[in-house]
């Protein structure tokens, strides 16, 4: 009896310790006492360069790494904890909980991948994308825009702009080059360096990673090629050829120059073949030679604007060939826009 009594104790303790295991291992449990800890602030590394001073490249990833997968929570977040949604991802277990930010609708999402949270996010309801971005209006009027621009290629009044534009790279043959090697060599370089610090080059991959899932591209996806299509485009070119490239391009090109230096230098360290595979990496390069190009482009457009002031043409004359390089870059990342997604969407399943 006394003997039975003994392994029936063992067999409680043990029952008991494996509830508590799985209880600890459930995904929405790890999610929830992440989200408290992370609201606490107990999870997000504290902004101090000076104590990066003397650490290892791994030390330096894993701080990067968890600044990234764990960004400050947004002033004024209330979530609801009652109320997961849960989805399972390539990349884990997905928690999703409803929040507010202020007057900002969304959601908490947490990442829960081999038992450890991964990742914390909160995310506005459709990313960062306005809603008239999301509508199928928009969608269907860009894939028709593409398909007459495409048309008006062969004849027409894009057709001159676009040989005027050409005929003008042909004038500043050397600057186009030097823009192109530079440019596409700081990517080259970054892509090569991160062979020697993979652990860093995964970190900046994963906040990359990160940064996209935060847009909300993926509501682009839900609605197939045309849909994705149409918000990679927006995105790249709101954000990426406007805003980063075009506009600091009036200010005689240098500063656009510096923005897209560093931008193609940690494109090519995040995006390295070191830390993609190979398989993958073939089918997207086509995305990154053809996009990257438009900001090229622009850049180019906006050292030309200098070198006709410096030569006493006029800032009028620099701004009509600046004026060009928009148009080139944009027809680039319309049709960069379509190769990627296709590509997302059936090349890479």
């Amino acid at each position: 009896m006394r003997m039975r009594g003994v392994w029936t104790l063992g067999t409680v303790v043990l029952l008991l310790a494996s509830l508590g295991w799985a209880q600890a291992a459930d995904p929405v449990v790890l999610a929830r006492q992440a989200v408290e800890a992370w609201q606490a602030g107990e999870l997000t590394p504290k902004l101090d360069l000076r104590a990066l001073e003397g650490k290892s490249p791994e030390e330096v990833a894993d701080w990067l790494r968890k600044t990234f997968a764990f960004p400050p929570p947004p002033p004024g977040l209330e979530v609801n904890l009652d109320e997961p949604e849960v989805e399972e991802t390539p990349t884990g277990t997905q928690v999703r909980f409803p929040a507010v930010s202020g007057p900002d609708g969304g959601e908490v999402v947490v990442t829960v991948s081999d038992g450890q949270v991964q990742r914390i996010a909160w995310r506005p309801s459709g990313g960062l994308l306005p809603p008239w971005v999301k509508s199928d209006a928009a969608r269907l009027v860009f894939a028709a825009a593409s398909l007459l621009l495409l048309f008006n290629l062969f004849g027409g009044g894009v057709a001159r702009l676009w040989h005027a534009a050409w005929a003008m790279l042909g004038r500043y043959r050397k600057l186009y080059l030097f823009t192109n090697l530079l440019l596409y060599g700081l990517f080259v370089l970054g892509a090569a360096l991160a062979y020697g610090l993979p652990d860093l080059a995964r970190a900046m991959q994963e906040a990359v990673g990160g940064a996209i899932e935060t847009i909300g591209l993926d509501t682009g996806a839900q609605k197939g090629v045309t849909g994705l299509a149409w918000t990679i485009f927006y995105w790249n070119f709101t954000h990426g050829l406007l805003l980063t490239s075009f506009l600091p391009a009036f200010f005689l090109g240098v500063p656009a120059l510096l923005i897209n230096a560093a931008r193609y230098y940690v494109f090519g360290f995040a995006l390295s073949p070191a830390v993609i595979p190979w398989s993958v990496y073939v089918w997207h390069l086509p995305t990154l030679v053809i996009e990257l190009q438009a900001y090229i482009l622009v850049t180019f457009g906006g050292l030309v604007l200098l070198v006709e002031t410096l030569k006493g043409r006029g800032f009028r004359a620099g701004l009509q060939l600046l004026g060009l390089t928009l148009l080139l870059g944009t027809l680039f990342l319309i049709a960069g826009a379509w190769y990627e997604a296709y590509e997302l969407l059936y090349l890479l399943r």
